[in-house]
């Protein structure tokens, strides 16, 4: 997934994508509370901050290739704030899991960068993968990169079989991805 390269044409307009991926966001949430994993009013005004975070990000990165700091930063310290005062975890750890996240992408960047001589990720995806570590914790990140590997794979797979013709130079934004998989764990928790 090159940032080099914006051969994949998403003609949208924004506020379509926004009310796509709200209702999406929405729908994904309705089985969490017919399945009793339904949380307290402050977790749920906690879930609504974390939502439009998400949507905006992917909103701005399936528009511009980008993850602006505006976004993914105000998240991320966002998370590690909710988290401490509803008492998810420690502050610290929460910290830390935004490290994590933020390291564990900014590798990945290096080393697809070393490999092909070019780009495969932002900085902001890494960003988003911190802030991903300050909502869910560091033992979820694991699961939060699987499934936007995983939804990702499936976008493509999708995005072929409509005749759109995606090479290695497609430029695909990885952080509409990686915002419904902090979304997934975020409601659902990882797997065990």
């Amino acid at each position: 997934m090159s940032v080099q390269d914006t051969s994949l044409n998403l003609a949208v307009p924004a506020g379509v994508t926004a009310a796509v991926l709200a209702v999406a966001y929405a729908g994904v949430a309705v089985p969490a509370l017919a399945w009793g994993v339904a949380r307290p009013f402050t977790e749920i005004m906690a879930g609504a901050v974390l939502a439009a975070g998400l949507i905006a990000g992917s909103v701005i990165d399936l528009r511009t290739l980008r993850l602006p700091d505006w976004v993914t930063l105000p998240l991320a310290a966002a998370g590690i704030v909710i988290a401490h005062v509803l008492a998810w975890g420690d502050g610290l750890e929460r910290l830390l899991a935004a490290a994590a996240g933020f390291v564990m992408l900014a590798l990945v960047r290096v080393v697809y960068f070393q490999w092909r001589q070019r780009h495969g990720l932002g900085l902001g995806d890494a960003k988003l993968l911190a802030a991903a570590g300050a909502w869910t914790g560091l033992a979820a990140l694991p699961a939060v990169v699987l499934w936007a590997c995983a939804l990702a794979l499936v976008a493509v797979a999708v995005l072929a079989a409509l005749g759109q013709r995606v090479t290695s130079a497609t430029a695909i934004p990885f952080g509409p991805f990686l915002a419904a998989g902090t979304w997934i764990i975020w409601l659902y928790g990882p797997p065990l």
